[in-house]
């Protein structure tokens, strides 16, 4: 079974580009959230990922949040949210996790947190509305090459669009299937859209350059904060999603066989 590779606190961390610095220093609400949320990635890399594991991490955000009572700053309301998306992502208890945001909001309304929430927000109404049968909504950006690039220029085709990264071990083990049927339809009328969450642009390029992935990469080097990702609310790769010839969703998340089938499927249909 291939597992998906999951953005929980690792990735928020990145996403909202907490400071690296090695030691908290007292009354630096930045520096104490990154040592605490590094606390919360070693219990999560030991399996604890339960309410009772993380207790005492729980409680260390209300004592950041008392100690820095007085500011408000983008910091300070980095805790609040990064506590509120431990209770949404991680512990899934949704009913804290939204009362959490609620009350991020109006203590900090004009926050950076709360913008990047209610993007989030939108993201995961359009991830919800993205099943089989419905349009994929299009984007306008360019390939890694710097050409223009949309689900508009494979009009008629049967298009996998793939979110992906090289540093991603379930994408890497489900890539050798894709080759395979993509060398096996692509004269016929197959086309994928790879949207890489690569950091590393020559990394990118060498990969799939030595694997012989000739389709086209969309690419920003933002990793879990990558555009479409957070258009189309990304919180796991591999991501994928099959469209037939006007863009209509036929398949999600499709591997190997199943694939396989699908793409054949379609291309008999054109």
């Amino acid at each position: 079974m291939i597992i998906k590779f999951l953005a929980p606190i690792a990735i928020l961390a990145f996403a909202l580009s907490i400071p690296s610095a090695v030691a908290a220093e007292k009354g630096d609400a930045a520096a104490e959230l990154k040592a605490l949320v590094t606390k919360i990635q070693d219990k999560l890399h030991q399996g604890k990922a339960t309410e009772a594991d993380l207790s005492d991490e729980l409680k260390a955000f209300d004592t950041l949040l008392a100690e820095h009572k007085d500011e408000k700053t983008d910091d300070v309301a980095q805790i609040l949210f990064m506590k509120a998306r431990l209770y949404q992502e991680v512990l899934k208890d949704k009913a804290k996790g939204d009362a959490l945001m609620a009350q991020l909001e109006r203590d900090f309304p004009d926050s950076e947190p709360v913008k990047i929430a209610k993007q989030q927000a939108e993201a995961e109404k359009l991830r919800a509305s993205l099943v089989e049968g419905s349009k994929f909504p299009d984007f306008a950006e360019t390939d890694v090459t710097g050409k223009p690039l949309s689900v508009a220029d494979y009009k008629g085709k049967v298009v996998l669009i793939d979110f992906w990264a090289t540093w991603c071990p379930p994408c890497r083990a489900e890539l050798p299937n894709v080759i395979k049927i993509f060398e096996a339809h692509h004269s016929k009328g197959f086309e994928i859209i790879g949207i890489s969450l690569d950091k590393d642009r020559e990394k990118l390029t060498s990969f799939t350059k030595e694997k012989n992935m000739t389709w086209r990469q969309y690419y920003d080097g933002l990793v879990w904060q990558n555009k479409l990702a957070v258009k189309y609310g990304v919180n796991s790769i591999p991501a994928t999603y099959l469209l037939d010839g006007q863009g209509i969703i036929i398949g999600k998340d499709l591997r190997g066989e199943a694939l396989e089938q699908a793409v054949g499927k379609a291309l008999a249909k054109k």
